[in-house]
This record gives structure tokens, sequence and C-alpha cells, in this order.
């Protein structure tokens, strides 16, 4: 199973970006779908999630500006990001709780990370 991540890119303050995620290979089952984020010295941060129901949560530096969606046909999810700002800077990696089939068996997948780079 792999997850590629795409969209990430370098855009000026107030702006939008749409970021992707995809998972591919035998795949059973797709349970939560995340969005992290790690700035340049900082920790990993989970920024939104989303259930195979559609059910969201956010940090809440970006509540209202960030909007998690995902197609459950496609296995895939995706972040709208609006009215970006310079601490939203970092690498976004998409994660995924997914059951596969070859082992038979649930975990944890992640993308291989995108970069945003938001200047002011």
């Amino acid at each position: 199973v792999q997850l590629q991540a795409s969209g990430g890119g370098l855009v000026q303050a107030g702006g939008s970006l749409r970021l992707s995620c995809a998972a591919s290979g035998s795949i059973v089952s797709i349970y939560n779908m995340d969005w992290y984020r790690q700035a340049p010295g900082e920790q990993r941060e989970l920024v939104a999630t989303i259930t195979s129901g559609g059910t969201t949560t956010y940090v809440d530096s970006v509540k209202g500006r960030f909007t998690c969606s995902r197609d459950n046909t496609e296995n895939a999810v995706f972040l709208q990001m609006n009215n970006l700002k310079p601490e939203d800077t970092a690498v976004y990696y998409c994660h995924a709780d997914i059951f596969v089939r070859a082992p038979w068996a649930r975990g944890d997948y992640w993308g291989q990370g995108t970069l945003v780079t938001v200047s002011s």
C-alpha cells in the first residue's frame, strides 16, 4: 500500500492551496485519514482528521481556514487550505489507518510529504 501526496508549493500569505493524497494497493478498507504537518525544528502536528463517514476535526490554528474532505471511491483525502499564513509553512504528510489484504491486517500508512511554503 502506498500513499501519494501532491499539491504543495509556494504561495503568498492570504492565498490558497489544495493538497491531495491517494492510497493505492491491496486495500480492504480505509478508516480515519489525516493530515499532519512538520515545520522546521518542530514536532509533527496533527492538522485534520476525517473519519470514513466524513466527520472532521481540526487543530484550533486552522479552524475556519482549512477543510478536509475525502473520496472513498478513489481512496483519496484532500486538504483545502485558504487564507494561508506564514506559520502554516511546513511539510504536510497524509496518514491513513488501512486494513490491507496482504498481510490480512490493519496498520498505519504515511505519504511522502509535500512542502507548503507561505511567504509574507
